[in-house]
């Protein structure tokens, strides 16, 4: 019983950190799916000019750590310049998870675009559509329904590898966990917060299989 009112005692701290991670996985993955359109277009395009810029983005946040990513973003760039100084960890942790999950996104979003048979752009082409017009009305919206599963998929990544900010003082779900169990010196803490991770995932699991059912081409 003992055991079980120190678990209940940490939730309030653990509920802290669950929302910190919640906030930054909502909103990278957001900001992260709206840029990952245009690096995915962009490396789509017939113009070196956008294609290689675009290709050498992505090549470099999917092929680099994300933890070397949040430290060098952070602690990196203000010695290049003092005037690229992220202050708040917050932001340099919302910036690396948008910039690394747009890399991965954007993969996604240009298999999906590709798989999208040719026959409708030779349709749209014969209707006098212009290239814009035809993937702004034509494409996209086909694609965004086969981008459900990828995408809650890398949310579900997200959501995990937020554990990574503790290395720029962010009090996430994982740290304050850790530092529960240090400063108490035991491992208990350990089992509510495995637990509201599952709760989390849960939900959040179920809720884009609820999208994927009602909107997925893919029945």
């Amino acid at each position: 019983m003992d055991a079980i009112s120190r678990m209940v005692n940490w939730l309030p701290q653990l509920l802290l950190g669950a929302r910190m991670t919640i906030i930054i996985t909502i909103i990278s993955v957001a900001v992260g799916l709206v840029l990952s359109l245009f690096l995915a277009l962009g490396k789509m395009s017939k113009n070196p000019i956008l294609s290689k810029p675009c290709s050498a983005y992505i090549f470099f946040f999917r092929g680099t750590p994300l933890l070397m990513q949040i430290y060098f973003l952070y602690f990196g760039l203000p010695q290049f310049n003092p005037a690229l100084t992220i202050k708040s960890a917050f932001v340099a942790a919302l910036i690396a998870y948008t910039l690394n999950t747009a890399a991965y996104l954007a993969e996604n979003i240009r298999a999906g675009i590709q798989s999208i048979d040719k026959g409708q752009y030779e349709a749209a082409k014969a209707l006098g559509m212009t290239y814009g017009q035809t993937m702004r009305l034509i494409i996209i919206p086909q694609t965004v329904r086969r981008l459900i599963p990828p995408v809650g998929n890398e949310f579900i990544m997200v959501l995990k590898d937020v554990s990574l900010v503790a290395i720029i003082g962010l009090s996430d779900l994982t740290k304050v966990t850790r530092a529960i169990s240090s400063s108490s010196a035991t491992a208990l803490v350990y089992i509510p917060a495995m637990i509201i991770y599952l709760i989390i995932t849960a939900f959040f699991t179920f809720v884009f299989n609820k999208a994927e059912k009602k909107y997925s081409v893919y029945e």
